[in-house]
Formats: C-alpha cells, structure tokens, sequence
C-alpha cells in the first residue's frame, strides 16, 4: 500500500527520539510524534500566573514536580487573550464551552472537530461530541477536520495556493496511537490531510494551526519559539 511506503521512512534521526522522526511525502518535509495509549500525554493552558504561553513555562512547572515535558506541541486555537477557542478540557474539568456553528476562519470552516484523551484517543466531529459526550480526561476543539473516516475535508483543493507550515494530530482506528505531525515546508490542507491519511494510515485527523505552528522535540535537538501560544499538547516524562 501507498501509505506503507511512507511509513517505512519514520526511522528514528538521533538517539532518544524513538517517538519523534522526520520524514518526507510528496517532497515536503514532516516531522513527527507518536504516543501511545498510557502514556502521559496532556494538554496544558493556564498556571497560577496565568496562561503558559510557551514550552518553557510549562517545562519549568512540570520540574517542580520532578518531571519535564518528553515532547509538546500547539494544540489548537486561541483568541488575542491566549484563552481557548470552543471545547477546552483539562484534568477532566470543563475550561471553554464546545462550539458547534460555523464561521469565520480554519476554526469555522465545518465539520471541525475535537481531540479527546481518554483511555485512549480520539478525534471526533464537533456535532457528534457534542451528542455523544464522551469522556474525555483532556479534549481540545479545533478546526476543520483534516480526515474524517477515511475521506478528505470536502472544502479542500488539490491545487489550492494557500501554503502554510501547518500542525495537527491523527487517530489510529483502534485509538491506541496518536500520531501528531509537523509541516516543515509550506503545504496546502489537501497536502497535510493526505500526509495524515496516506503517508501515516490514520483515518481520522484534526488541524491545529497554521503558520504559527511549532514543536518541542528535544530528541531531535527541537524547541521552535515564538509568539506566546494557548492550548499546549504534550508527554510528560521522568526529569532526567
């Protein structure tokens, strides 16, 4: 198969980065980071000084704990405030209200979607949360859904001249996997969406961003910086 190929290419660049790699598809460059169910794999926004708004902030909270972020990255939309856009769960509790009409934007552009940590992941179309309520531990909502049971966003052009580095997560079918991905070129979202579904093999797949999007990788030696971010997505890990 197609997407078989591809994934014979995620072969690990340096030594303890067994979860993140960098491959390529379609002469664009990725990286990307898999967690599997049971690792501690959450999602972070505000501490008692407020918003994190980077990975060192929320590196330097975990330390207190004698812990420190294994991997992370952007996990969704956020206003000027840095406050979440839609759902925005954290340690089970209920941050920012789901948001299922459509409108301006990536966020607006339906069928969006949420991202759920539970006993193992998701991604799930935002009306179909909303009805099924599952449980999530964390659940970040973003938009538009990438892939949706197999199938490409219907609003995407293979020709499309709307070229970002753009960032988002993928669900294996049995939920065991989440595959989070990385453009290191610009590419369009018809281009990022089959990365998900034909390079990686995963049926269903959220964008987090664009253009701002970035990686906290130290594996590979990675800590994109930046403006200050919103929702963040990451292991934590043993300090070492």
């Amino acid at each position: 198969m197609r997407w078989l190929a591809a994934v014979l290419l995620l072969a690990p660049v340096a030594a303890g980065a067994a979860d993140c790699r960098d491959t390529s598809f379609e002469g664009a460059s990725y990286t990307v980071c898999e967690v599997a169910a049971g690792e501690d794999l959450r999602l972070f926004h505000s501490g008692p000084e407020g918003a994190y708004g980077s990975f060192r902030k929320v590196d330097e909270a975990l330390a207190a704990e004698g812990k420190a972020l294994g991997f992370a990255m952007n996990a969704g939309m956020y206003h000027r405030d840095l406050s979440p856009v839609g759902l925005y769960v954290e340690d089970g509790v209920e941050l920012s209200r789901i948001v299922t009409s459509d409108g301006p934007g990536n966020f607006g552009l339906l069928p969006n979607g949420v991202f759920c940590i539970g006993e193992g992941f998701r991604v799930i179309e935002s009306r179909a949360f909303k009805k099924e309520r599952p449980a999530c531990r964390h659940a970040t909502q973003s938009g538009p859904m990438l892939v949706i049971k197999g199938r490409l966003h219907p609003r995407f052009l293979a020709g499309s001249d709307s070229r970002y580095v753009r960032n988002g997560v993928g669900v294996s079918e049995d939920g065991r996997r989440a595959v989070f991905a990385i453009s290191n070129d610009a590419v369009n979202f018809h281009a990022f969406a089959r990365f998900f579904r034909d390079a990686l093999g995963l049926p269903d797949a959220l964008y987090f961003d664009g253009n701002i999007s970035r990686l906290y990788a130290p594996g590979l030696g990675r800590h994109d910086g930046g403006f200050p971010m919103g929702p963040i997505v990451g292991t934590v890990v043993p300090k070492g």
